[in-house]
């Protein structure tokens, strides 16, 4: 089951102030840079990934996808990594988010800016919180906590 809350909590003064934008999905369309740091807690390893995010409308005409492609470093290595998601607009601004191949991933209301989620993946759990800066920037935290995985990955995009 997909489960998704919105936390009417404040942010901290230490962390942006949340812009509103009142449609996801008008608001993600178009071309942005991404940089992601990516730690794993339980073995102290560190990641990165940069690269570029394309919301574009797919050949369905009722979604809109989320192509990411990029460099990953992890371990010494870089590799090409991706991925792609697809966004389903809802009538009030907000939108579902689904993996490439349909499964649901969590709601997605960006209207007062700030937006927290929770996805369950077999035992572990992904919390994420989403953070709209400005009108060419915004952050994303994913925590994924469970006995497969100890991580947190923190992620900017920027309007290209």
């Amino acid at each position: 089951m997909n489960c998704a809350a919105h936390d009417p909590t404040p942010v901290s003064d230490s962390a942006p102030r949340p812009v509103p934008v009142p449609d996801a999905v008008a608001y993600l369309t178009g071309q942005w840079t991404v940089d992601r740091t990516l730690l794993d807690l339980d073995t102290g390893a560190e990641g990165a990934f940069h690269g570029t995010a394309d919301f574009r409308p797919a050949d369905d005409g009722a979604s809109v996808l989320h192509v990411e492609d990029g460099e990953l470093s992890w371990a010494g290595a870089v590799n090409r990594a991706g991925r792609t998601l697809r966004l389903l607009a809802r009538p009030d601004g907000t939108a579902e988010v689904l993996f490439a191949d349909g499964r649901p991933f969590h709601d997605l209301d960006l209207r007062t800016g700030h937006w927290t989620t929770r996805h369950p993946c077999g035992r572990d759990g992904y919390d994420g919180t989403f953070t709209v800066v400005s009108p060419g920037e915004w952050h994303v935290q994913w925590r994924t906590t469970g006995p497969a995985k100890d991580h947190l990955q923190r992620s900017v995009y920027r309007r290209r």
